[in-house]
């Protein structure tokens, strides 16, 4: 623990190394983080009575490449983003664990009772699989309070949930074990937090979040992900990577969620599989007479989709790390295709007149075409879009995403190479 008068001093007003790598070198920007972690270490003091505190900071992060993939076992292309959930937190030697997050209602969760209290992904319930889990490992685990603040914009497509998972994770591992949790185990327990909650995601995110970095990871094993980081500068591209928010929220959307898992895994059973990473996509073709009315259309066009971008994360890694960064936007492109032909995660069936990812996505061809990139980002149905654009076209595609979507809806991010972590100042 530190003194907060000393960790204000640290910061420096944004000007210190470890900012720099988190938020980047704008001077305002850095200002502003700086005047965020002073603004909840005061209020963590006046909460709580002390000023014994660390600091925490977890990313968002960005699906690059493998759409809906990680659940079926297959390939990913991820980063760790410059938007984040900072905490506040120190042990308080007690067995209760008091969080206020916020905008958000506080909660405490007594360690003593760890069973799940509804199967819905609560904070409260993520805190109690957390603490499960660890102490199954042979893990510490305590009381602490903390206050967290949130930068990653719900249904963002950003991972908000993931990054506060892990967030938890770290908090922990720092407090309680001297850092020993792994970032790919605190990723797994991340994902069976959810799983016990009844919302079957896969594990990018999480590890995504935990890892930190531009990452390509691989799902076949697992039990084991293969986490490779990409020797790959994009500060040199002359391109920016905007997010758009669309507008819609994630909540209400479980079943559309459920069923890309689902309907991926209905025609792998067909094939004898439990996923279809072990398939190969002339497996799925010449399958379809026999399994076409069983399983339905939409899951074995999901399961084309599957095949299509599982592969394609494979030539994205390649051409990237070969500086073929041309190539490598044309193959975004060609996923984006596909998550909205095949995998068709673009809008709610339900809900066919209200298509603001869909309207998105045309709005970036119209400006960015034979130029840059453009996909959906994230879970899809609602949510956000992913654009490369040049940067002498940044201006015109954020002004005119922005009339559509509203002010401060196009993020301008970087890929941080920091995960979750404990603020070493």
């Amino acid at each position: 623990m530190t003194k907060i008068s000393s960790l204000v001093e640290k910061i420096n007003g944004g000007n210190n190394p470890l900012f720099h790598e988190l938020y980047g070198t704008d001077e305002t920007v850095l200002k502003t983080m700086a005047d965020r972690y002073a603004k909840y270490m005061e209020q963590y003091s006046a909460a709580y009575g002390s000023d014994d505190v660390s600091l925490f900071s977890s990313p968002g992060r960005t699906e690059v490449g493998g759409n809906h993939t990680d659940h079926q076992l297959g390939r990913v292309l991820a980063g760790a983003v410059n938007l984040d959930n900072i905490a506040v937190a120190a042990p308080n030697g007690t067995n209760i664990v008091r969080i206020d997050s916020v905008g958000f209602k506080p909660f405490e969760v007594d360690l003593s009772d760890l069973e799940i209290k509804e199967f819905a992904v609560t904070p409260g319930n993520l805190v109690r699989v957390y603490a499960k889990e660890l102490k199954a490992m042979g893990l510490k685990v305590g009381g602490f309070n903390a206050i967290i603040h949130g930068a990653v914009p719900e249904g963002s497509g950003l991972s908000s949930s993931a990054s506060f998972e892990v967030l938890i994770g770290a908090i922990f591992s720092e407090l309680f074990n001297d850092g020993k949790l792994d970032p790919v185990d605190n990723a797994k327990i991340g994902q069976k937090a959810e799983h016990a909650c009844h919302k079957f995601c896969g594990l990018m995110d999480q590890t995504a979040c935990a890892v930190g970095g531009f990452i390509t990871i691989d799902f076949e094993d697992k039990a084991n992900p293969i986490v490779k980081a990409l020797d790959f500068d994009f500060a040199t591209t002359g391109y920016s990577l905007v997010i758009t928010n669309t507008g819609g929220s994630h909540g209400g959307l479980d079943k559309e969620y459920n069923s890309l898992p689902a309907e991926m895994k209905a025609v792998a059973k067909e094939l004898g599989h439990d996923v279809l990473r072990p398939a190969s996509i002339e497996d799925v073709v010449k399958s379809i007479p026999a399994i076409r009315e069983k399983v339905g259309d939409r899951a074995i066009l999901r399961s084309i989709h599957f095949q299509g971008d599982n592969a394609r994360v494979v030539k994205q890694v390649e051409a990237l790390e070969a500086g073929n960064f041309q190539g490598f936007l044309g193959m975004v492109i060609q996923s984006g295709y596909s998550s909205y032909m095949y995998n068709q995660n673009i809008y709610v069936n339900r809900e066919p007149e209200y298509q603001p990812v869909a309207l998105g996505l045309a709005l970036s061809e119209l400006v960015l075409a034979g130029k840059g990139a453009w996909r959906v980002h994230g879970g899809g149905f609602a949510g956000t879009i992913q654009a490369f654009v040049p940067n002498d076209l940044l201006d015109e595609y954020i002004s005119t995403l922005e009339s559509v979507y509203g002010e401060g809806n196009c993020h301008t991010l970087f890929i941080r190479s920091k995960g979750s972590i404990k603020l070493d100042l």
